[in-house]
């Protein structure tokens, strides 16, 4: 197989992968464009060298009767590999971290798995898309618009009416609310509502918190 075709397929992985995770990006996922990107490239180049490993060897050393599939090298070596970059994901509060570092370790196992068989142009091909995904998508990425998940928690006076002045307030600032909660206390006559909240933007609204402390018998308001 020339490596026309080696670098077609490499290049179709990332674009596909790249789709998906745009997708899961503009959602607000955790795992985004250059995630997906990675790990379809990853997984490409460890197809193209199971498939080739074994008759590139044969050819360099005709005659010799090789049996087997050398190309299993590579699945054991992606299995190990992937506890390592389980170990960099972190939960932390509500977002995870660490999904993009995990794939780029699970990447680089590939590369150096395809440098060692002797595919060069393929390793360089994928540390070159590798670093565009990892730089040149980062600034798309700040640019563009995708939702974002808040939790509005808004101490109140027990008024008529209130909780109803609290949601129309928020939609007005483009918030989509996708769930409430709410507690009362009768002795204070206090109210804490609280509102899961998701925004289309480029970053989250904060003058939303103004507006809401403006409203009569507003005591409180945080957002996380």
């Amino acid at each position: 197989m020339p490596y026309t075709e080696f670098l077609a397929r490499l290049f179709l992985a990332a674009l596909l992968g790249a789709a998906v995770g745009l997708e899961r990006e503009i959602h607000g996922r955790p795992a985004g464009v250059r995630t997906y990107l990675i790990l379809a490239l990853g997984t490409a180049l460890l197809m193209v060298l199971s498939e080739n490993l074994l008759l590139a060897y044969k050819e360099a050393f005709p005659g010799s009767g090789i049996q087997g599939d050398p190309g299993r090298i590579a699945g054991q070596a992606i299995t190990g590999i992937g506890f390592l970059g389980a170990g960099v994901i972190i939960r932390y509060k509500d977002s995870i971290r660490g999904l993009t570092t995990a794939a780029c370790v699970w990447l680089v196992c590939s590369v150096g798995l395809a440098v060692g068989a002797g595919f060069y142009l393929l390793g360089v091909a994928v540390t070159l898309l590798t670093l565009i995904a990892l730089v040149g998508l980062k600034v798309g990425e700040r640019r563009m618009k995708k939702d974002w998940f808040e939790d509005l928690e808004v101490v109140s006076s027990d008024l008529p009416g209130q909780i109803s002045l609290m949601k129309d307030l928020i939609v007005k600032h483009g918030f989509a609310i996708t769930a409430t909660g709410l507690r009362r206390d009768a002795e204070k006559e206090e109210l804490t509502a609280t509102f899961q909240v998701r925004v289309r933007a480029v970053q989250p609204q904060r003058e939303i918190l103004q507006d809401l402390l403006e409203l009569e018998g507003v005591k409180q308001v945080n957002i996380s």
